[in-house]
């Protein structure tokens, strides 16, 4: 293809020149607008400047891609209210012995779930679950944050709904899902395993962990416990915005202001886990003085009040325990002390007798709807791996769950990542008004014979071109502007080579955003939400960054490049 007119050449390298500027640097000092504003106006210079059409933008839109980002997320969504996350978090602690172990577990869970529900919803719900743990075992954060965000970009590699830049390798290339899985599948293990081994030794002095320590259980603890399990197994993700939540689910409480109530038995569960006291009134002073001390540690810029206000009928009381912060404010009151008959139903382990009709019938609602949503979930994978439409299966399962869920769609809707659904559309107009200037296939042209995968050294090029490229025009423009010459060049080669040029610029594409920390979106998500962490913030540099991912990713990438090229 040759070049287009001058003016038009000129006008668009302006227009993708912008939007990779944003794409980028999302907050540049001289327009601070971020990357989806950024690729909508790239779209819109685009078409202005006469490099393309409106019909022809309103064509460059691929709403089969669009479609299954959306199911994906919202299907991720109901996943995170199902406690699944809450689930992996419990695997990271569960008989772990010690910080070596407690890494290697968070490269394989981060790395199988960010396989299943995408790398950047994996990296938004653990990180500061992750923080949270490191702070408790009294570990340096840097370690597992690493681990979350590499292992994370690498296990997102193995399946089609991993990442962006997947899904639009599988809708451009028609590679069914299972195709894709046996395909990448075990680059990705051997690269996760890869990883976790560089993480180790890079960091083995400060995971070293004294005798004494590995005796009992090999949890480095110098000082006292700042953070409570309760706090660490029941993190949940809140959203920027959310009007309000309805749902079956018993755990969401994570509205502003809003009381919180706890029933007898989950009052009675406190006592027994803070105190072993035969008097009730003594567990309950216990419990409160539990509370103010672990509010206190952990929450030190909190004001706590607590007050007894006397019932209508005089002979009991109720308490009340407020925690008033900048951020929030929480009420929690206390359920009345149990009588001797709820004492002895639940020591006799009769607990259903103990409670109230409606808790048990409202617990077994919630094992109904949990066990609907993973079944719902298990449902949409195998008729993937049947090679079922992608984008279709997704947004049913997605509309499955909506329905099942019996209340108002918008508080979950509100949760779905609309900003990043806007910038894949202008994003696939400026790419494509930028592929009508003939520059990316002039370039390609010069690159191509030298890059071709019927040789070690062109299969060596090829993925340092996608390495450079993808750190530069970030992954899912790369993929946009080099699948379809890939993919080209290598079919005139063979069918089965047309298809390895696919899965090799899926795992390259991906893995490439461990070079530094703006290579991945992951990246930026695990970096800010660390930050922004309310008590157990940490900066995640991007010098720190550099220094390991460049060794592990030139490392995983020759690797994976070597298993994906046989396949």
């Amino acid at each position: 293809m040759v070049l287009a007119h001058t003016s038009k050449v000129v006008l668009g390298c302006v227009a993708f020149g912008i939007f990779w500027v944003l794409a980028v640097f999302p907050s540049v000092p001289f327009m601070p607008v971020g990357r989806t504003a950024g690729s909508l106006l790239g779209a819109m210079l685009m078409v202005l400047f006469r490099v393309i059409s409106p019909e022809d933008a309103y064509a460059a839109i691929d709403l089969p891609i669009i479609g299954l980002l959306f199911g994906t997320m919202v299907v991720s969504i109901f996943l995170e209210r199902a406690d699944m996350f809450k689930y992996l978090g419990n695997l990271l602690q569960w008989k772990s012995r010690g910080p070596k172990d407690l890494l290697f577990r968070v490269c394989i869970v981060s790395a199988i779930a960010s396989a299943l529900f995408t790398n950047d919803t994996c990296c938004v719900v653990l990180t500061e679950f992750i923080l949270k743990v490191a702070r408790q075992n009294n570990l340096p954060p840097q370690p597992f944050l690493l681990a979350l965000a590499t292992s994370s970009n690498i296990g997102s590699a193995a399946t089609p709904i991993g990442n962006p830049q997947n899904l639009v390798i599988a809708v451009e290339s028609g590679i069914s899902f299972g195709q894709f899985l046996l395909g990448v599948f075990p680059a990705m293990i051997v690269g996760v395993l890869t990883n976790a081994a560089i993480l180790l030794c890079y960091f083995w002095r400060y995971l070293a962990v004294e005798p004494a320590d590995q005796e009992r259980g090999g949890v480095v603890s110098t000082g006292p416990e700042l953070v409570g399990d309760d706090e660490v197994t029941s993190h949940r993700f809140t959203p920027a915005r959310m009007s309000h939540v309805s749902s079956l689910n018993p755990d969401d409480f994570d509205c502003v202001s809003e009381p919180i109530i706890r029933s007898a038995s989950v009052n009675g569960d406190l006592r027994s886990r803070s105190v072993n006291s035969n008097s009730n009134a003594a567990a309950d002073a216990d419990m409160q003085f539990s509370i103010r001390s672990l509010r206190s540690s952990s929450m030190s810029h909190e004001m706590l009040e607590v007050s007894t206000v006397p019932v209508l009928d005089g002979a009991s009381s109720r308490k009340f325990t407020r925690t008033a912060s900048q951020q929030r404010s929480v009420i929690i009151e206390d359920a009345p002390p149990s009588s001797p008959t709820d004492d002895e139903a639940a020591a006799n382990g009769d607990k259903d007798k103990g409670e109230l009709p409606e808790v048990v019938e409202k617990r077994w609602k919630v094992l109904v709807w949990k066990t609907a949503v993973y079944l719902i979930t298990l449902g949409m994978l195998i008729a993937l791996l049947m090679g079922l439409n992608m984008s279709w299966t997704a947004i049913t399962a997605a509309l499955v769950l909506l329905a099942l869920d019996f209340t108002d769609a918008q508080a979950c809707l509100e949760k779905v990542s609309y900003s990043l659904l806007i910038f894949f559309c202008g994003m696939f107009i400026t790419v494509d008004g930028f592929n009508k200037t003939g520059i990316p296939n002039t370039m390609w042209e010069l690159v191509e014979p030298y890059s071709r995968i019927d040789s070690a050294r062109g299969v060596a090029l090829l993925g340092l071109v996608i390495l450079i490229l993808s750190n530069v025009a970030s992954n899912v423009p790369t993929v946009l502007l080099l699948g379809t010459r890939v993919a080209a060049s290598a079919a005139a080669i063979s069918p089965a080579s047309e298809r390895k040029a696919w899965l090799i610029l899926a795992y390259v594409s991906t893995v490439a955003g461990n070079l530094t920390l703006l290579g991945s979106a992951a990246n930026l998500i695990v970096c800010e939400q660390a930050r922004r962490a309310q008590f157990f913030g940490y900066n995640l540099s991007f010098w720190s960054h550099l220094r390991f991912g460049v060794p592990s990713t030139i490392v995983v990438t020759a690797i994976g490049l070597l298993i994906v090229s046989s396949y």
